[in-house]
């Protein structure tokens, strides 16, 4: 290997070390307290060398984010995978279970993507693909409901959605399918929070069973098949 390659593989292992370390002061200090001079300290470098990798606390926070993101996207995406492709029931079963399942071994990080925001910190636009790979496949499971004849795109839509947002979603835009998927994606969020945040104490006991039964009733409302039905 030559000395670029040799270079690049020390600045990807390094920078793996950095983001490493930044998750761990995530779980311990939260996100608004994150300091690369104390990053810096624990590696054992120089405040100065880590500024190399990243130049601002928000560039690592942005790299933080789009790392939960991009995981968060993966598991959600594999689990749909693993299913029927016209098993619409099951796949968005799937698919919200292996959220709450990557939420709740993954609090720090959730908690920085779906929690408070972090005081001083706009995301960039870079964030917004990673942020949407979740509803994407929720969106997919509906569109291939509509365009399988399983699930019937009735209703008029109030039309408070974003202009084409419908289309990119690859539902009809004049109903209320899109409308009622983005309720029910975020709907999805909102029950995972609720657990993980500390909501659902002394209100629910047995929060998987809970969590199933809202998964389904989000289902029903955006008009999915029953358990197993394909057509």
């Amino acid at each position: 290997m030559n000395a670029t390659g040799t270079r690049a593989r020390v600045r990807a292992a390094l920078t793996r070390e950095i983001t490493e370390v930044a998750r761990r002061h995530l779980a311990v200090d939260g996100a608004s307290a994150l300091s690369l001079r104390a990053v810096a300290r624990e590696l054992g470098m120089a405040s100065s060398a880590v500024y190399r990798y990243f130049p601002s606390r928000d560039e690592l926070l942005t790299a933080l984010i789009v790392e939960a993101y991009d995981a968060l996207g993966t598991a959600a995406e594999q689990a749909d995978a693993a299913v029927a492709p016209d098993d619409l029931r099951a796949r968005w079963q799937a698919v919200c279970r292996a959220a709450r399942e990557w939420a709740r071994a993954h609090p720090h990080e959730y908690a920085l993507v779906y929690g408070s925001p972090v005081p001083g910190y706009a995301a960039p636009e870079t964030t917004i693909g990673p942020a949407a790979r979740v509803g994407e496949v929720l969106c997919a499971i509906v569109a291939r409901g509509v365009a399988s004849g399983q699930v019937e795109p009735a209703g008029t839509g109030s039309g408070a959605l974003h202009p084409g947002l419908a289309e990119l979603m690859g539902l009809p835009a004049d109903s209320a399918l899109a409308e009622r998927a983005i309720v029910a994606w975020t709907g999805l969020f909102g029950l995972i929070g609720f657990e993980l945040f500390g909501h659902l104490h002394n209100v629910v006991d047995d929060r998987a069973a809970f969590f199933t039964d809202a998964v389904d009733r989000l289902a029903d409302q955006i008009g999915l098949p029953g358990p197993g039905a394909t057509r």
